[in-house]
């Protein structure tokens, strides 16, 4: 039998289908085992991008596989409106791996869609017209978290859907000074601005955010999406710096791959929530919850969280060579600050077998590699980077 969607041209000659809003890289994965990727011709690459960060136990791992193959033979999808054993499973372990007092969670699917509906919960539950974020924010591209994304263009929307005040990151009196006239009902902070350059937030100053907003009555928002899940070096880095927020998101690497975002609340929050005050179709699906819990099951059994300290520590103390100037960042969300442009050393790595991402800085190579990454692999990119031009 014929397929229903023959080919009816070889494949280099169809045009592509897809809307041309992305900037490429020259290159095309088809296979990755670990944190290594093999391309459509040839070349073997390691991943020191992970997809966004997406990819947390790299490719292929065992225990993603096998959770996935489990879950889809017995049930493949069930919506919201029937409860199920591996969703409760995963709410848990997400739970349990959060900072004690955020044991509530609400399942989405990105992380957009996690900040999107973390300052919907905080608007409705406090009642006031404004939201203060920070300078070099990026919080996605829905209208809610675009409004508090630093410069970005509104994505097309006419306006936003709230009031958004933006002050200097690491400045506790203009942050103060914006809460002071008690009109807030959140403020959402990036513990690390991945997009900015995988900029760390200096914990005195996530402290004295959590300080001003319970003096204020506001609630204070974490945005972990690209940092969290144990990229920091502890699960999130709320618990790094001792900080408990009202609220936090997670995303990318939560299902290890697959499409899964969460938002973590106090209980106090839940309670306020009534039924049909929030909803997702395919937010905390069976296959993404299962993933879920073997994700952080992985993290526990394989003391990954060790293994991210010691490559962080590793990356600093080897990685500031050839054009790199100096490493910033915090875990393994790493910005190498580049004496060159950065879209030119990230060509010269992919050429070496390294893919790495940029960031809105221009001079910012970003890391964000899998938490598997061996220091072998560090390393060979440490030894790449000295070999390139200063």
């Amino acid at each position: 039998m014929e397929p229903a969607f023959a080919a009816t041209a070889p494949e280099a000659e169809l045009e592509s289908a897809l809307a041309p809003v992305y900037d490429l890289l020259d290159v095309e994965p088809v296979v990755g085992r670990g944190c290594a990727l093999e391309t459509a011709d040839g070349r073997r690459l390691v991943d020191f991008y992970g997809g966004h960060a997406v990819a947390l136990l790299g490719y292929g791992h065992p225990r993603l596989l096998a959770a996935l193959a489990a879950q889809a033979e017995v049930l493949f999808f069930q919506s919201n409106a029937v409860p199920l054993a591996i969703r409760e499973l995963a709410a848990r372990r997400l739970a349990d791996f959060a900072p004690p007092g955020l044991d509530r969670v609400f399942f989405v699917n990105s992380g957009a869609e996690a900040n999107e509906n973390a300052l919907r919960i905080a608007l409705g539950a406090v009642g006031r017209p404004r939201v203060i974020a920070l300078e070099g924010a990026f919080h996605g591209r829905t209208a809610a978290a675009a409004a508090v994304t630093w410069r970005a263009r509104w994505y097309g929307f006419p306006r936003a859907p709230f009031d958004v005040r933006f002050v200097p990151r690491e400045d506790p009196e203009a942050l103060a000074r914006a809460l002071s006239p008690g009109d807030v009902s959140a403020v959402i902070v990036e513990p690390v601005q991945g997009v900015a350059g995988a900029v760390a937030l200096s914990d005195d100053f996530l402290r004295t955010a959590r300080r001003l907003s319970e003096e204020i009555g506001t609630l204070l928002v974490f945005d972990e999406v690209q940092c969290g899940m144990g990229r920091s070096g502890e699960p999130f880095v709320a618990q790094a710096a001792g900080v408990t927020p009202d609220l936090l998101t997670t995303a990318k690497g939560l299902a290890g791959g697959f499409p899964a975002g969460a938002v973590l609340m106090r209980r106090e929050l839940a309670a306020r929530l009534r039924r049909g005050d929030l909803g997702s179709t395919f937010g905390g699906g069976p296959l993404a919850a299962a993933l879920v819990a073997a994700t952080i099951e992985a993290i526990r059994d394989e003391d990954l969280l060790a293994n991210v300290r010691a490559r962080a520590e590793q990356i600093r103390a080897t990685c500031a060579v050839g054009p790199v100037a100096s490493v910033g960042g915090r875990g393994l969300l790493v910005g190498l600050r580049t004496r060159r442009p950065a879209r030119d050393v990230q060509r010269e790595l992919l050429a070496c077998g390294f893919l790495v991402g940029t960031s809105a800085d221009p001079n910012v190579v970003r890391l964000l590699p899998p938490l598997v990454v061996s220091a072998a692999e560090v390393d060979a990119l440490a030894a790449a980077l000295a070999g390139l031009p200063t």
